[in-house]
């Protein structure tokens, strides 16, 4: 009776794969859009990206330490993973006490309140973007135009991202070869596509991730924003438009997928994908903030409970 089956929360990992191998593939897989951003905006990129990375390990290894009473796991990877993608959620002239302030929000608050890794309800991250979002809406707007490996951190040279134009009605956007290549303002790790969409493809050739929820959340945004195009494409963009711009990518591939905020299930993925699609197009739509997916991700992942319930995967030796 003393080798009990112990049952430990999310994320269970099999055959092989350990938590620490797959935060790491992650962390690689973020590369190629780390590079262009320093190519883009290049001091700034660094500095924002370090202070929150140095700024999440610390606080968890604290939190654990010495409020919980815990070995710190910071060797793990998550912490780090969640420095990169915060980072990654910021304008590259940040302040840094601001950035410490956001990862503070997402390790205190939507990762070790919950109990640590495994039981956090939301994407930590995102509970860093959308509190700084909500605190600090100028500094968080305000996005430095993308240069070649500009020397300078706190750049006077401001403009707005394509969204934000969308909103006011301009039809002058950027082409779309430098949306792929990430050639305009905006987070500094959501500007290039080909990046982005690089880093999926590595995710997927080690099974890290599954095809489910990104191609769900893009295709639902890809059908609904281009069934407005073509009912009035004067007023609506293109549908490539949405997809290459803005938090889509960056948010569909790396934070939608995480393991303990999404459902379990394929089908429960689906469904998970979809509403995150169709909450984003619609806040982009007709709401009055240009970018959605960091709220439909954290309202999705309210959800997620629910959609493992409905959609349970099937039992091992199961029909």
């Amino acid at each position: 009776m003393e080798n009990k089956l112990v049952i430990s929360p999310s994320p269970h990992i099999h055959s092989g794969d350990s938590i620490p191998k797959n935060m790491y593939g992650v962390l690689i897989a973020l590369i190629p859009s780390f590079l262009v951003a320093l190519y883009y905006f290049g001091l700034g990129a660094l500095v924002v990206t370090l202070t929150s990375v140095i700024s999440c390990v610390a606080i968890e290894y604290v939190i654990q330490k010495y409020m919980m009473k815990q070995e710190p796991t910071i060797y793990d990877g998550s912490a780090i993973l969640t420095g990169v993608l915060l980072a990654f959620n910021l304008p590259s002239n940040l302040p840094i006490w601001i950035i410490v302030l956001g990862a503070f929000a997402a390790i205190g608050i939507g990762k070790m309140s919950f109990g640590g890794l495994g039981n956090n309800i939301f994407n930590p991250a995102l509970v860093g973007r959308v509190f700084l979002l909500i605190s600090f809406p100028a500094q968080m707007t305000t996005w430095p135009l993308p240069g070649k490996l500009p020397l300078t951190y706190t750049d006077g040279n401001t403009g707005a991202t394509i969204l934000s134009l969308l909103k006011e009605g301009a039809s002058n956007l950027p082409s779309y070869p430098d949306m792929l290549l990430g050639n305009l303002s905006g987070s500094l790790g959501e500007v290039s596509a080909i990046a982005l969409l690089s880093g999926m493809a590595y995710l997927l050739y080690r099974k890290i991730i599954t095809w489910h929820i990104p191609v769900s959340i893009l295709t639902a945004v890809f059908v609904i924003t281009g069934i407005m195009y073509l009912a009035d494409p004067v007023t609506y963009a293109h549908p490539l438009v949405h997809l290459l711009t803005g938090g889509l990518l960056l948010g569909a591939i790396f934070m939608a997928t995480d393991y303990v905020t999404s459902p379990m299930s394929t089908k429960g993925m689906l469904v998970f994908g979809v509403g995150i699609g169709v909450l984003t197009s619609v806040i982009r739509l007709f709401g009055s903030y240009p970018e959605g997916m960091s709220f439909a991700i954290l309202i999705m992942n309210a959800f997620t409970p629910l959609i493992n319930t409905y959609f349970k995967p099937k039992h091992f030796g199961g029909i």
